[in-house]
């Protein structure tokens, strides 16, 4: 079995920071509930997601960071459909940024194509998109 990642536009976010405030305001609603993501589709690979698999979110055209994901289970909206809650890790991991162009839903994302970790200890610089996107092209960040 082959591990297997998760592309996912982080809608309402514009900024990692956005991400992790939102995420803490979940946690603080619901303490001891594992943190989710619900998406409508339920993945075909979940065994290679399972098998060591993050989602990677991209924020304005560039994937900055990632989320391990623990499980996954099935939710009923309030609507009656079931859908699908991707259980994340709460450590957010920041990523070299990479460009990605618009989708809806999610894609698969191969290990080999997804952006590295930044180093531990490296902390990112608060830099608008594209210049942030030119010097990792650059190889300076």
């Amino acid at each position: 079995m082959a591990q297997l990642h998760l592309l996912k536009l982080c809608v309402g976010a514009d900024t990692v920071e956005d991400l992790l405030d939102w995420q803490a305001a979940r946690r603080a609603e619901a303490p001891g509930r594992p943190l989710a993501h619900v998406t409508r589709m339920w993945p075909r690979r979940e065994s290679e997601l399972l098998d060591g698999g993050s989602i990677y979110w991209v924020f304005k055209g560039l994937v900055l960071a990632r989320q391990p994901i623990l499980g996954l289970e099935p939710r009923e909206g309030a609507d009656g459909v079931r859908r699908c809650a991707l259980l994340l890790d709460p450590a957010v991991v920041r990523t070299q940024s990479q460009p990605r162009r618009p989708f809806q839903g999610w894609r698969y994302l191969r290990p080999e194509d997804a952006p590295r970790d930044l180093g531990a200890g490296v902390a990112p610089l608060d830099l608008p998109p594209a210049l942030r996107l030119g010097l990792d092209l650059a190889g300076v960040l």
